[in-house]
């Protein structure tokens, strides 16, 4: 009775994360060009952080989204990418069972507040554009302070139900997980039982988030480019169309891999197609998206301007 007992707790302490496995050498290379892409990602998204908060200009809900978008994705990179640096180093490659799902936990929340910043920013281009005479009215300080504490907390709640769900899983080994982050598709493969019930409920909400946040910003970017091509003005158009084009590039960097890899878990990819894709959407997007803002952004690219090349832009603060 004892014996049977213990099976159905949870007696997995820890998983061991493959990540990219190679020879040691490899691991060295590895671990350079990814504390480099780290780095470099951290240094991108910070600038635009910085220049939102210190140029008084950028002060306008536009930007003060990008500010917040940019900070979220320096905390969704550091989920994953410090832990994946020291596996490359290590030998044993081990993560506590707690450290596991926190990661876990932080990762797909910080994720959901991506797609919902998405969401916010397009509604946000979508009152500019389409009722600019009503903007002011409409986008008051308060509406977008609630709309920054929306898209920071709501991840948080609600992907609190299938990381408990997903945790409570009975886990009896194996404990390798042939991944570099603990992804919810390789963890519910261990567990010693198989719930159907928490596979439907862990891909309901991702299809549902996914899908639900995906067609609210193609809804938004449907009307505003439907107001566009009204626009009499050439020189209206091509400044509406600037505006929008760094916000579509990332949503399609973003959701083009999330809806390959987390819309049907249960269809399955290939090991190696699976950490190709979660390194892309969670290593490689945030690396790119501060250069697609600022390149293509004329504001920006004159707060940055000001802020690094100026001797005193530091002591404006």
């Amino acid at each position: 009775m004892n014996a049977s007992s213990t099976e159905t707790t949870n007696p997995v302490s820890n998983f061991i994360l493959l990540g990219f496995p190679s020879s040691p050498e490899m691991q060295l290379l590895y671990f350079g060009l990814f504390s480099v892409v780290y780095t470099l990602t951290l240094m991108g998204n910070a600038a635009i952080v910085c220049a939102v908060q210190w140029d008084r200009r950028l002060h306008t809900p536009m930007y003060i989204f990008l500010g917040n978008f940019s900070l979220l994705e320096i905390c969704y990179v550091t989920t994953t990418v410090p832990n994946m640096l020291a596996n490359f180093l290590s030998t044993s490659k081990s993560i506590s069972f707690v450290s596991c799902f926190t990661q876990f936990y932080f990762f797909f929340s910080f994720g959901y507040d991506e797609g919902f910043f998405l969401c916010i920013m397009a509604f946000d281009r979508y009152l500019a554009i389409c009722h600019p005479l009503h903007y002011p009215r409409i986008m008051t300080k308060q509406l977008y302070t609630g709309l920054v504490i929306f898209g920071w907390s709501s991840g948080f709640f609600l992907f609190l139900t299938p990381v408990v769900l997903i945790s409570q899983l009975p886990y009896c080994g194996p404990n390798t997980i042939n991944h570099f982050l603990c992804d919810p598709v390789p963890l519910m493969m261990l567990s010693c039982s198989e719930d159907a019930i928490t596979q439907l409920i862990y891909s309901t909400f991702n299809a549902i988030f996914i899908i639900g946040t995906f067609l609210f910003i193609l809804c938004s970017y449907a009307l505003v480019i439907l107001t566009v091509l009204w626009m009499p003005s050439q020189a209206g158009k091509r400044k509406a169309f600037s505006t929008c084009a760094s916000h579509l590039a990332v949503v399609t960097l973003f959701y083009g891999s999330i809806m390959v890899m987390y819309v049907s878990p249960g269809s399955g990819h290939p090991v190696k197609i699976q950490k190709f894709i979660t390194l892309f959407y969670s290593v490689i997007t945030p690396l790119c998206n501060p250069l697609i803002y600022s390149l293509r952004n004329k504001e920006m690219k004159n707060a940055l301007r000001k802020i690094f090349g100026t001797e005193h832009g530091v002591h404006k603060v």
